[in-house]
């Protein structure tokens, strides 16, 4: 309001009355540095559409979540960027959030714990088109969610089986989730709702694995164990015949005169 000072202006207003020019304007700059605060501010390179608390950040080129992202915020739409991981209670602040689309990107990695604070009023969970391989419950956490997971290169185990049979996931595309790889090669390319539900249990598969390799590493401690006690029992008798040896090449000891005669005479 210094600045504009010398506007010691009038204005004639309708009823006859005056209004300050200088007063007019420091109101006017008042009213609007309180309504800049009181908006929200959108992150970079985002679009943010207030009525319906949405936040548009497709095809922005993001490598990371962005910053800043308003805590009101009801649909985050982050897809067809080059987002490579998740951090740690990115989304935590987030509590109003129901649609989260993180689809064509490649995302490889979520930290632990990534979406476990996910409100409980998140309807839908995009991750589909990424290049996830391995995820657990811990990184989803108790979220309820209708989940997308087709389009990822998924190495199917116990882990993701377990993961499968907690998340909600969305009917139209769970067969699009397919195992590249597995535990056991015969079920790579092959969609791992139908292996389950053919009856193939990545968890008891993984148990048999475990056993078989526990009774392998008990049967080389114990080959090893014999091994030791053969050379052990082997380098004593050698020890013990070089000893003998070396106690026969000794000379016998000779009998002194006092000796002989006194064995002559007898008493």
């Amino acid at each position: 309001c210094k600045l504009i000072r010398p506007l010691r202006l009038s204005l004639q207003l309708g009823t006859g009355e005056k209004l300050d020019l200088y007063s007019w304007l420091c109101m006017s700059l008042l009213f609007s540095t309180l309504w800049g605060q009181a908006t929200p501010q959108c992150p970079d390179s985002c679009h943010c559409a207030w009525e319906t608390a949405t936040v548009l950040c497709s095809d922005a080129g993001l490598r990371e979540i962005p910053e800043g992202i308003p805590p009101e915020t009801v649909s985050l739409h982050l897809e067809r960027n080059y987002i490579r991981n998740i951090p740690e209670s990115t989304f935590s602040h987030l509590v109003h959030l129901r649609d989260l689309y993180l689809s064509h990107n490649r995302i490889d990695s979520l930290s632990s714990g990534a979406l476990r604070h996910l409100g409980p009023d998140l309807r839908l969970l995009d991750l589909s088109h990424n290049q996830l391989r391995q995820a657990s419950r811990e990184e989803f956490g108790s979220t309820r969610a209708k989940t997308r997971l087709y389009h990822n290169p998924w190495h199917c185990d116990c882990t993701l089986q377990e993961l499968m049979e907690t998340l909600n996931l969305e009917p139209e595309t769970v067969n699009g989730i397919i195992c590249e790889s597995s535990v056991r090669g015969e079920h790579a390319g092959q969609p791992l709702v139908k292996l389950l539900d053919s009856g193939v249990n990545f968890c008891s598969l993984q148990r048999k694995t475990t056993d078989v390799a526990m009774l392998v590493t008990m049967f080389v401690w114990f080959f090893m164990v014999i091994v030791y006690v053969v050379y052990y029992v082997r380098q004593n008798q050698a020890e013990a015949r070089r000893h003998l040896e070396y106690l026969k090449s000794l000379p016998s000891p000779r009998k002194t005169p006092t000796e002989t005669d006194t064995l002559s005479t007898g008493f």
